[in-house]
C-alpha cells in the first residue's frame, strides 16, 4: 500500500388630495408638519452619526482582515498550520462575517451585501466550527498546553503568533459546555476571566464568563470554589436569578458535606486525596474514552518515552542509497537516515520535488472526501469517529507524476507496484488525527482487504508533503 500524507477559507408618505397644486392641510397641520421634520431631521442626524460609527466599524474591520489576508496568503500552508488560526478562520467565516452582514445589511451597497449572501453558502458551517475548536483542545491534551499558552500564540515551532480574544476563549469554554467537556470548560473560561481581569475589552461580560466557570467548576466537585465565584458573581449583578438560586443550593450542598466529614473521620482524609485527582482523568472517564493507550501515545507525540543510550546513537548514520545498485539510483541514489535501531526505522529525504508535490494536491484537491476504514468484520470500508481527515485516491497510470512517484517507491524499496494499492492523499485539515492502529489485517481479520483482491498488506510508505506543526510518528 502506498499512503501520501498531506496535511496539509426613509421618506415619509404625507396624506393629500387627488390635484397635488391644491392642499387641504390647515394651519395647524403645517405647524405639525413643521414638528414632524425637525423630528425627521433629528433622526437623521442621529441615522447619519449610526451609520458613521457603523462605517467606522466597518473599516476597522476592513483594515484587520486586509493586513490579517495579506500575511495569510504569503504562506498559506504555514499559517493554516498553526491550530489556533485555523480555528479562528473557521470562527470568523462562520460567525464573525455573518455579524457583519447584519451590521451593514441596511447600507445601500447591495452589490457587497448580494456578493456576501452568495459566498456564505460556501463558508464553514456550525459544524465546522465546533470541529476546529474540537481539534484545538485535541491538541491542547496532547501536548499538554495550558490556555494561557495557546490563547498567548506562544507554541513551539510557530511562524505566525496569533493570540485569542475574550471571545474566542469564550467560544471554545462554550463549544466544551456542550459537549459535557467540563474539564475544558473551565480552562478556556478561567482564561477569558483572566483576560477580562487583565483590562482586554470584549463584548463578553464577566458575569456572562463566571456563569459557564462556576458551573463547570461544580460538575467537577469543587463546591467551595464554585460558591465563591458565585458570590463574585452577584457582587457585579446582585439580581442574576440563577446566581441566587445556586448561591443558595451550593451553600446547601456544602453544609451537607461538612457535616458527612465531621461525622466520619476516616472518610475526610481519602476526600482530600481526591482533590489531588487528575481531572482529566476524570473527564475521561465522564467521556467513556475509548482508546486505553491514549496515555502512552500522547507521550511518544511529546517525545517522551524510552530514548537511545548515546552507544545506541553512535550507531546510528546517513548515507547514500542505491538499493544494491538499482541501475535508476546509480547516478541519484536517495539520502537515508537511520532513526533506531531496533526496530529499525529509517528516514528518506527530498524523495519528490515541490513540482511534484503541487501536482499531486492539485490532482487529489477536487477528489478529497471524508476518509474510511475497512469493517474489521465485514471488510467494507465505512467512516469512523477515530480518523479524522479527508482523502483521495491517484493512480499511476492518470498522470506521469505519480507514475514516475511509483516506480521511484519501487526502486527504493525492492517491492513491485503491480500489486500495492493507488496512491492515498491524505489530508488531516485543522487538529485531524487517526488513533494508533494497524495497516495490516490480523489474524482474527481474514477478510480485511478481501475488497481489493490482492492480498494483505506488507508495508507502508509515508510521505510527508508540508511542514508539520504537530505530528505523531507512524509506524508499520
Amino acid at each position: 500500500m502506498v499512503w501520501c500524507s498531506l496535511f496539509a477559507l426613509w421618506i415619509p408618505h404625507l396624506c393629500q388630495n387627488s390635484d397635488p397644486a391644491v392642499t387641504t392641510l390647515r394651519p395647524c397641520q403645517m405647524t405639525d408638519l413643521l414638528y414632524t421634520e425637525k423630528d425627521l431631521v433629528t433622526s437623521l442626524k442621529e441615522y447619519i452619526i449610526q451609520e458613521e460609527n457603523k462605517l467606522e466599524k466597518v473599516k476597522e474591520w476592513a483594515g484587520k482582515l486586509d493586513s490579517l489576508t495579506i500575511t495569510a496568503t504569503q504562506d498559506p500552508e504555514g499559517y493554516l498550520g498553526h491550530p489556533v488560526n485555523a480555528f479562528k478562520l473557521m470562527k470568523r467565516l462562520n460567525s464573525e462575517w455573518a455579524d457583519l452582514e447584519s451590521l451593514v445589511l441596511k447600507d445601500t451597497t447591495n452589490g457587497f451585501i448580494s456578493n456576501l449572501t452568495l459566498q456564505r453558502q460556501f463558508f464553514p458551517t456550525d459544524e465546522d466550527q465546533t470541529g476546529a475548536a474540537k481539534a484545538l483542545l485535541r491538541l491542547q491534551d496532547t501536548y499538554q498546553l495550558s490556555a494561557y499558552t495557546i490563547s498567548n500564540g506562544d507554541l513551539p515551532g510557530v511562524v505566525h503568533k496569533s493570540q485569542m480574544t475574550v471571545a474566542d476563549c469564550f467560544e471554545l469554554g462554550k463549544i466544551a459546555y456542550s459537549e459535557a467537556d467540563y474539564y475544558h470548560t473551565e480552562l478556556w473560561m478561567a482564561q477569558a476571566l483572566t483576560q477580562l481581569d487583565e483590562g482586554e475589552e470584549s463584548t463578553i461580560d464577566k458575569v456572562t464568563v463566571m456563569d459557564y466557570l462556576s458551573y463547570a467548576i461544580y460538575q467537577q466537585g469543587e463546591l467551595e470554589r464554585a460558591l465563591e465565584l458565585t458570590k463574585r458573581m452577584l457582587k457585579l449583578d446582585p439580581n442574576h436569578q440563577r446566581a441566587n438560586g445556586n448561591l443558595k443550593y451550593f451553600e446547601f450542598q456544602l453544609e451537607k458535606q461538612r457535616k458527612a466529614e465531621s461525622e466520619k473521620k476516616e472518610q475526610e482524609d481519602k476526600k482530600k486525596e481526591k482533590k489531588v485527582l487528575d481531572k482529566r482523568d476524570a473527564q475521561r472517564k465522564r467521556s467513556k474514552d475509548p482508546l486505553p493507550e491514549r496515555k502512552k501515545y500522547e507521550m511518544l507525540c511529546r517525545g517522551e518515552g524510552i530514548k537511545l543510550t548515546p552507544r545506541r546513537q553512535s550507531r546510528l548514520f546517513c548515507r547514500y542509497f542505491d538499493n544494491n545498485r538499482n541501475p535508476r539510483l546509480l547516478l541519484a541514489p536517495v539520502k537515508q537516515e537511520d532513526e533506531w535501531d531496533r526496530p529499525r526505522i529509517v528516514r528518506y529525504h527530498d524523495i519528490i520535488s515541490d513540482s511534484e508535490i503541487m501536482t499531486v494536491k492539485e490532482l487529489a484537491k477536487p477528489r478529497l472526501r471524508r476518509a474510511t476504514i475497512s469493517n474489521p468484520t465485514t471488510g467494507v470500508l465505512e467512516t469512523a469517529p477515530y480518523r479524522i481527515s479527508k482523502s483521495a485516491w491517484l493512480s499511476g497510470y492518470e498522470h506521469s507524476t505519480i507514475e514516475k512517484i511509483n516506480q521511484r517507491i519501487e526502486d527504493i524499496t525492492g517491492l513491485e507496484m503491480d500489486t500495492a494499492e493507488e496512491l492515498q492523499v491524505a489530508n488531516y485539515g485543522v487538529g485531524g488525527q487517526y488513533e494508533p492502529h494497524f495497516d495490516f489485517g490480523r489474524k482474527d481479520e481474514p477478510d480485511a482487504f478481501k475488497e481489493l483482491g490482492t492480498g494483505n498488506r506488507i508495508a507502508t510508505w509515508l510521505f510527508y508533503v508540508s511542514d508539520l506543526f504537530f505530528t505523531c510518528p507512524h509506524f508499520i
